[in-house]
């Protein structure tokens, strides 16, 4: 079922060979293009439009009422609630201690410089909800935007075929977190809307109750998009970024095992398939030096997959190109091999667990051990599950607090603070040719330059 590629004594750089998902980013954006620029012109009408194309359905209102949120709250079953409730609590006690703090230097007396950590204005959250309905994606999104100090929080999920709203569970989450202002729209579109924002004027639906027709609106834009999706929504973010700000290209989920003798098959094939489960499309690949644990692990895929619910859609994705099994040469050549590959989720079972995480140098998560599956970083860890997917764990970070923050360094010089730095300041003027910035220094104490 899992594709091999073998990389012992070979000199291979991983990146060529890595498993990974036929359709790029690039590729994308030009799908969805269309979409994303009839969105900018013609607002909630084209919003509208594109929903009943790609989600069979249209939408009465893209606001969903408070109404319906609450009701959605009061039918939640009280297992689900419980957990619910378990997620955000965890969320909040690990993503309350990542709020920073402002700093002061004081860089010569009389100058200083303080760095002002800020929480962007308004953010629009992204909660997948096609072929799952992510209710923990509520949790990940909103808890850090609110222990972040985010004011003005939209959430927005694909409305369901049945009801034109978003999945129940993912509006009851809404409720348990105080989000009222949530829009029944997914896709690149949702993504649009949040960019460009939707002129009250432009809604399909008179009695809409919007942002409110005072403020000219029925969807103001947003400073910044944040959340999970697939390809489509990812490459709706990578087009946008500059009108609006991302956390990071967060697409459809993927996850790396780095495993040897010591791993349990049972535990590294049901890894597997747990990100199988969520797309055709989704990653799973397995990095290690044990063709016995392979074979352990293929033996386990043969008995495990027939058995799931979705086992049409993860034996697709197993067997897709975008997962595999990576035969290594050791474990060092194995770290070199996850590393490269930079997953979204990435698993160590192996001896020495903890050491051997601790030279992990990309990825969006580790999860360290037998013990501490990627399902548990899904829903009640307390870390973050909206990760960078698709390499981009080289350069950037998963969700958290920082994401919806922004530094501002406050200068604040005296006068003789200012008069003892201003020939360095007019010498590194005249160096790069802009004598008007020495002057913008000396003309404070009479001079010309």
């Amino acid at each position: 079922m899992l594709t091999r590629v073998d990389l012992r004594g070979t000199t291979t750089d991983p990146r060529d060979v890595l498993p990974r998902a036929q359709l790029d980013v690039a590729a994308a954006i030009e799908q969805i293009r269309p979409t994303v620029e009839a969105v900018h012109q013609h607002g909630a009408s084209a919003v509208l439009a594109a929903t009943e194309r790609f989600d069979r359905v249209r939408p009465r209102r893209l606001r969903v009422p408070v109404e319906a949120i609450a009701a959605a709250a009061g039918t939640l079953d009280d297992a689900v609630r419980a957990a619910l409730q378990t997620s955000i609590d965890r969320a909040r006690a690990v993503h309350a201690d990542q709020r920073r703090t402002d700093v002061t230097t004081q860089v010569v007396p009389g100058g200083t410089v303080t760095e002002r950590w800020v929480p962007v204005s308004r953010v629009g959250l992204y909660v997948p909800g096609g072929l799952a309905p992510l209710l923990s994606s509520v949790v990940m999104n909103v808890v850090p935007a609110q222990l972040a100090g985010v004011t003005s929080i939209a959430l927005a999920s694909p409305p369901q075929r049945d009801t034109g709203l978003p999945h129940p569970g993912i509006l009851a989450a809404c409720a348990l977190l105080g989000v009222d202002e949530v829009y029944a729209m997914g896709g690149a579109q949702a993504i649009a809307a949040f960019a460009y924002g939707l002129r009250a004027e432009t809604a399909a639906d008179p009695d809409d109750p919007g942002a409110g027709a005072a403020s000219g609106w029925l969807l103001e834009p947003v400073d910044l998009v944040t959340g999970p999706g697939n390809i489509f929504v990812t490459a709706a973010k990578r087009m946008l970024r500059g009108v609006v700000g991302i956390d990071s290209e967060a697409g459809t989920t993927e996850i790396a095992i780095l495993a040897d003798d010591t791993a349990d098959p049972v535990h590294v094939a049901a890894d597997l398939i747990s990100q199988a489960e969520h797309d055709p499309a989704a990653a799973s690949v397995l990095v290690t030096a044990s063709e016995s644990l392979l074979a352990a692990v293929e033996e386990q895929l043969a008995v495990q997959v027939p058995a799931t619910r979705h086992h049409e859609r993860v034996a697709t994705a197993l067997s897709g190109k975008q997962s595999g099994v990576v035969l290594v040469d050791d474990l060092d050549h194995g770290l070199r091999v996850v590393d490269a590959y930079a997953a979204e989720h990435l698993e160590i079972q192996t001896a020495d667990a903890a050491r051997v995480a601790a030279r992990v140098r990309n990825a969006g998560a580790v999860f360290v051990g037998a013990y501490s599956p990627v399902s548990l970083g899904d829903y009640a860890a307390g870390s973050n599950h909206v990760l960078p997917t698709g390499g981009c764990a080289r350069h950037s970070s998963g969700l958290s607090v920082q994401t919806f923050l922004r530094g501002i360094h406050v200068i604040d010089y005296s006068q003789q603070a200012l008069r003892e730095v201003a020939p360095h300041v007019v010498a590194l003027s005249a160096a790069e040719d802009l004598p008007a910035h020495g002057q913008a220094v000396t003309a404070r104490f009479g001079g010309a330059g």
